[in-house]
């Protein structure tokens, strides 16, 4: 097993990117993957994307998670169910603009329909604001 990265920004040594492969993400955090998908079993809360070929990526907030999941387990010595009660009854943030990138994209039925053409396009320009605001 690798240690952690012993900078107090890990992710300042990797490239900026959106989405970091599960041998990434494992590297910044410093355990194995075996460890990241054992505790994708564990943390109900702990959901990384997956591409199109079933590839875990993970988002610098997922990075983040980790590196706060195995402080607790590693540093404070929490147990597996001290972590997920600690994470779940409310210090695990949330960012209600996350929920403008995770919403469904409204289908539009009919090609022709101008209000339902409306809604996708507000749904787009919501998202694509939301991910300016965080490149910005």
């Amino acid at each position: 097993m690798h240690d952690a990265l012993e900078s107090p920004e890990p992710l300042k040594l990797f490239p900026e990117r959106i989405f970091y492969k599960i041998g990434e993400a494992g590297k910044i955090v410093g355990v194995e993957s075996y460890v990241l998908r054992y505790w994708e079993t564990e943390f109900p809360f702990l959901k990384p994307r997956k591409t199109s070929s079933g590839q875990r990526i993970y988002t610098k907030d997922d990075v983040d998670l980790l590196t706060q999941i195995k402080k607790l387990l590693h540093e404070e010595k929490y147990t597996i169910e001290g972590v997920r009660k600690k994470l779940s009854s409310g210090a695990l943030k949330t960012n209600s603009d996350d929920k403008i990138l995770e919403a469904p994209i409204p289908a539009v039925q009919d090609a022709r329909s101008t209000s339902g053409n409306a809604e996708v396009l507000k749904a787009v320009k919501q998202r694509l604001a939301k991910l300016l605001g965080d490149l910005s």
